[in-house]
C-alpha cells in the first residue's frame, strides 16, 4: 500500500513539474520574441536574464534546504549504538524550548518528564481540534466540505503540535513529521481499528431518546440529528487519531513501530472521543431543539394569526347585511 502511494505521488509530482516547465518555456519564448521585435540584442539580453533568474530561483531554495540541520531520528531501541547520542541531542533541543524554561533537562528521567509535560500540552491541542471538527462537520452535513475541513484541521493541528515539541521546526522536521503521520494514518482504513457505531450509540440514545420515533413528525428530525452526531463523531475520531500519531512521533525517544503506533493511537483516540462526543452531541442537540422550537413557535403564531383573521372576517360579514335581490311579483299580471 505504501509503495503504491509513493509511486502515485511520484507520478503526480512529475506531471506537475512537466506542466510547469512547459508553461514556463512557452511564456519565456513569447517574452523573448516580443523583446526581439524591438531589437535583436534586447531579445538576447532578456533571454539570458530570464535564464539566470530561473537558475537563482531554483538553486537558492535547494541550497538553503540542504544546509538545514537534519531532523532528529530516534534509534530503533534503547540498546542501539546511537541511542546515547540521540538522547544528548534531544536534551539539547528540549533545553531550548520556552515551554520548559526553568526545568532541568539532562538525565534520561528528566527528559522523559519534560516530554510528558509536552504531551499534556499537545493533548490540549488535540482535544480542541477534535471538538472543533465535531461541531463543524455535524452542522455542515456536506461531504466535500467536511473532507476539506478535516484535512485543514489535521494539517493545522500537526503544525501546532510540532511547535510544542520543537518550538522552531525546520522544513525538514515538518516534512519528516507530515510524512511519518501520513504514512502511518494511511497504512489501513482510518476506521478499521474502532467500531464507531458502538461508541456513538450510547451518545445518540442519551440525546435523542427512544421515544423520538414514536412522536409524529419527530422521526425525520431525530434521524437528521443522529446522522449529524454520527458524522461529527467519525470525523472527530479521525482528527484525534492523527493528532496522537503526531504527538507520538514528536515525543518518541526510540523509533515507534508503525503497527503498534497505529493501534495505540486508535485506542487513545477512542478514550478521548467519549468526552468530546458527549459535549459536542449536547451542544448540537441543544441548538437543534432550539431551532426546532423556534420554527414551531413561528408556525403556531402564523396559524393563530390566520385563525384570528378568518374569524374577524366572518364577524364583519355577519354584522354587515348584504343587499337582498329584487323579489319577483307574483300577484299581478301585465295588461294586454
Amino acid at each position: 500500500m505504501r509503495t503504491r502511494l509513493r509511486n502515485a505521488a511520484l507520478l503526480v509530482a512529475i506531471l506537475l513539474c512537466v506542466a510547469c516547465a512547459v508553461f514556463l518555456i512557452n511564456q519565456t519564448v513569447q517574452v523573448v520574441a516580443l523583446a526581439d521585435r524591438v531589437h535583436p540584442a534586447l531579445g538576447t539580453g532578456v533571454l539570458w536574464g530570464l535564464l539566470a533568474l530561473y537558475a537563482v530561483c531554483v538553486t537558492v531554495p535547494i541550497v538553503m534546504f540542504l544546509r538545514l540541520p537534519k531532523p532528529l531520528t530516534p534509534p530503533p531501541t534503547e540498546e542501539s549504538p546511537g541511542f546515547q547520542e540521540h538522547l544528548t541531542a534531544l536534551g539539547r533541543r528540549l533545553r531550548e524550548n520556552r515551554l520548559l524554561a526553568g526545568r532541568a533537562v539532562s538525565s534520561r528521567e528528566e527528559i522523559r518528564e519534560a516530554l510528558h509535560f509536552l504531551d499534556g500540552r499537545a493533548d490540549e491541542i488535540i482535544r480542541q481540534s477534535g471538538s472543533q471538527v465535531f461541531i463543524a462537520t455535524a452542522v455542515s452535513q456536506n461531504g466535500s466540505l467536511d473532507g476539506a475541513m478535516v484535512l485543514l484541521a489535521q494539517s493545522r493541528m500537526i503544525w501546532r503540535i510540532a511547535h510544542v515539541y520543537l518550538q522552531r521546526p525546520t522544513p525538514r522536521d515538518l516534512i519528516s513529521l507530515y510524512a511519518n503521520v501520513a504514512s502511518t494514518a494511511l497504512v489501513a482504513s482510518q476506521l478499521d481499528d474502532l467500531d464507531l457505531s458502538e461508541q456513538a450509540q450510547p451518545l445518540v440514545s442519551a440525546v435523542v431518546g427512544s421515544f423520538a420515533g414514536a412522536i409524529p413528525g419527530l422521526q425525520a428530525a431525530s434521524t437528521l440529528l443522529v446522522t449529524s452526531i454520527a458524522a461529527g463523531t467519525a470525523n472527530a475520531f479521525l482528527v484525534l487519531r492523527v493528532g496522537i500519531l503526531a504527538r507520538t512521533y514528536c515525543g518518541a525517544v526510540t523509533l515507534p513501530e508503525t503497527r503498534t503506533v497505529r493501534r495505540m493511537a486508535a485506542a487513545q483516540a477512542a478514550q478521548m472521543l467519549g468526552a468530546i462526543a458527549r459535549d459536542g452531541a449536547r451542544r448540537v442537540a441543544t441548538a437543534f431543539w432550539n431551532a426546532t422550537a423556534t420554527r414551531a413557535g413561528e408556525a403556531a403564531r402564523g396559524f393563530r394569526d390566520s385563525v384570528k383573521q378568518g374569524v374577524k372576517m366572518m364577524v364583519q360579514r355577519r354584522s354587515t347585511p348584504a343587499d337582498a335581490p329584487d323579489a319577483p311579483q307574483t300577484g299581478s299580471h301585465p295588461t294586454l
